[in-house]
């Protein structure tokens, strides 16, 4: 298949003479198509990994599979088991005005769902949406990133053993094919990637008043509480920063930790890291920074902090180039751009922070991130970060695990996103609620009608709305016109007409 702009149109009309043929998939047929992806990503699961590898330079294999392979299995397994209750309509209430009629929601198919995946973790965020997009009865195009072109071929080939293209299609190309790709008019849009070109997303989209579901970034933030374990905090954090060399928007962008426990939680992070990574440079198992371009923004990330006067602690050995060890950065300022850029790799800035209020404020005075994370056993301060601190979602005590359950949505607020692609919420998201009223034949709606104002309307008015305030019953004239919006009572410029 051609990743052309050309063809890009021509799959989209045939996917929508598709949905007018087939607008509501049963929920037999939904099954078995999420049951055959399933079943290829098994079949599948090495030469996927060894595609993503390669896209990268190395990544680590289990790394590859357990999120990139396992979860997506993980999530067709949990609509399998809640698709029938999904699907199902829901019955709503009448008002009282309206009782013995009925009211529910059909969750309908939107259509045709465009999907464009970014190249950190490129099949999960490929085929994650396409799953749910499947189980809500729609139609898939998905632009994969010019970033993961081996990843590209090979899921392009899982897929085309299962789907025709006017169900499923899988396009590369570069940025011209995906800033197409953006404008098309789909039923619905899901994005995975930096804030500034989800910004770019929403804009093509708006175009053609495509809804948008948006999974971005921002720096998520990483709270060790007085009550936390240093040891435990530490590991967990270290874990987050190396998993992927820290390319993932839900990594822990930088700690908040009481200033008199610093040094203890940076020994206690270099120690976790060497004991996962002895040696970076040679493990299999530590992943690559995925290009160039992104090396080169590690050095220079380091080199101005260290300018501006922060001291960088390497836990490891590197290669100069795509294999970077963590990087614990301490004695930060804000204008450090480590402070204010989405890292997106393993660096870690640890911010001194000695109380739950300070925390609150720093993270409030910035961008709503990701996710949010905290570390302790005080259940006042865990009620609290539920409550008053926006994020997309959070782990307490680890990190990003919330991203696994099944049953929960994933998505951003603010700054990190909108919406969310998966769980009951992500059903809902890609599905269409359509409201259905039924009127009984004898319901006697004739009493609506005109000519208004008999003994019935009235009735019903002042059971409604009671009786209205005499005081406001103001003289209504030609002489006393409403001001127009923006007017003054100076304005004379009717008069003076």
């Amino acid at each position: 298949m051609k990743d052309s702009i050309e063809n890009l149109r021509d799959v989209l009309a045939r996917q929508r003479a598709a949905c007018l043929a087939s607008p509501y998939p049963e929920r037999w047929q939904r099954r078995r198509a999420l049951k055959e992806v399933r079943e290829a990503l098994s079949r599948y699961q090495d030469r996927l990994a060894a595609a993503m590898s390669d896209d990268f330079g190395r990544r680590s294999e289990f790394e590859c599979k357990m999120l990139d392979v396992m979860f997506p299995a993980l999530q067709i397994d949990h609509a399998l088991a809640n698709l029938r209750r999904w699907m199902k309509p829901q019955k709503r209430h009448t008002d009282w005005l309206f009782l013995s009629n009925s009211a529910k929601v059909v969750y309908q198919p939107k259509g045709v769902v465009g999907v464009i995946a970014a190249w950190n973790f490129p099949v999960v965020e490929a085929v994650g949406p396409m799953i749910m997009a499947i189980a809500a009865g729609n139609r898939v195009m998905i632009k994969m990133s010019e970033f993961s072109s081996r990843s590209t071929l090979v899921l392009r080939e899982m897929l085309a053993e299962i789907f025709p293209q006017d169900q499923v299609a899988v396009f590369g190309g570069g940025v011209d094919v995906a800033q197409a790709f953006a404008s098309l008019p789909f039923d619905h849009i899901v994005f995975t990637g930096s804030p500034a070109v989800g910004k770019e997303i929403m804009r093509a989209a708006s175009a053609n008043l495509t809804p948008v579901t948006l999974e971005l970034g921002g720096k998520s933030p990483a709270i060790v509480a007085p009550s936390a374990s240093i040891a435990a905090a530490a590991r967990s954090i270290a874990h987050g920063k190396a998993f992927n060399a820290g390319q993932a928007c839900v990594a822990p962008d930088y700690a908040l930790v009481p200033r008199d426990r610093i040094d203890e939680f940076v020994a206690a992070a270099v120690s976790a890291f060497q004991r996962m990574y002895p040696d970076p440079v040679g493990d299999p198992h530590y992943t690559w920074i995925a290009s160039d371009r992104h090396a080169t923004r590690v050095q220079a990330l380091l080199a101005d902090a260290v300018a501006k006067g922060a001291t960088v602690i390497s836990c490891g050995t590197g290669n100069g180039s795509h294999v970077v060890p963590m990087q614990i950065v301490t004695d930060v300022t804000p204008d450090m751009r480590i402070m204010h850029e989405e890292l997106f790799n393993p660096i870690l800035p640890v911010v001194a922070c000695d109380s739950l209020d300070e925390s609150i404020r720093y993270i409030t005075a910035r961008p709503r991130p990701l996710a949010l994370y905290y570390y302790g056993a005080d259940a006042g301060e865990i009620k609290r970060l539920e409550r008053d601190v926006h994020a997309g979602g959070m782990t307490i005590n680890d990190w990003a695990w919330h991203v696994f359950q099944g049953d929960l949505p994933f998505g951003g607020t603010g700054n990190s996103g909108i919406g969310s692609w998966r769980g009951p919420e992500g059903f809902r998201a890609l599905s269409h609620g359509k409201a259905v009223l039924k009127m009984r034949r004898w319901f006697p709606i004739g009493l609506f009608h005109p000519p208004y104002g008999t003994r019935v309307q009235r009735l019903i008015s002042k059971l409604f709305l009671g009786h209205p305030d005499p005081a406001l019953n103001l003289p209504c004239s030609h002489e006393s016109e409403p001001r127009r919006y923006g007017s003054t009572a100076q304005d004379t410029s009717r008069e003076s007409t």
